[in-house]
């Protein structure tokens, strides 16, 4: 199964602490760009980018008040079609099986994650980001119509 994405991508935007004027600054140098774009992003990030590229941005809750659930829900249903995560490898956090679970759902969605400033140059500026783009889906049909356990087993 496939699904289209337009050339008007609805990008999610996601940064930790420690990398939140990462971001500020990536979206700065790429603000031209964004703004062919819908933005979402999480609590904090979200203010700092809607104060800094004047642009609108759809915000979410905190990441760690349920923001990064929100971004991952919105990934489930076909919301979001890319991911702008900076997060900082070296901090543990609190909220961080959010983190990883954000970070999969990405993958089990199949929608492309830049999660540093070099993979979102790549990404933003590709000929796709202004295209059509056909994402694959994967076919999950076998793991909703497999047979349930009934001693409470998976």
């Amino acid at each position: 199964m496939k699904l289209e994405l337009r050339p008007r991508k609805q990008i999610g935007l996601v940064a930790h602490d420690n990398k939140k004027q990462d971001l500020v600054d990536w979206a700065r140098y790429n603000r031209a760009l964004l703004e062919q774009h819908d933005l979402y992003a999480t609590g904090t990030t979200g203010a700092l980018l809607e104060r800094e590229l004047q642009l609108p941005i759809t915000r979410l809750q905190s990441g760690p008040l349920g923001g990064d659930l929100q971004v991952g829900a919105m990934i489930a249903d076909g919301t979001i079609d890319f991911l702008v995560f900076f997060w900082d490898p070296l901090e543990p956090l609190p909220h961080d099986p959010d983190v990883k679970a954000l970070l999969r759902i990405a993958v089990v969605w199949n929608i492309p994650v830049a999660c540093d400033r070099a993979s979102a140059d790549f990404m933003i500026s590709s000929p796709l980001m202004s295209d059509g783009y056909e994402r694959q889906l994967p076919d999950y049909s076998a793991h909703l119509t497999r047979p349930l356990a009934t001693d409470g087993s998976r």
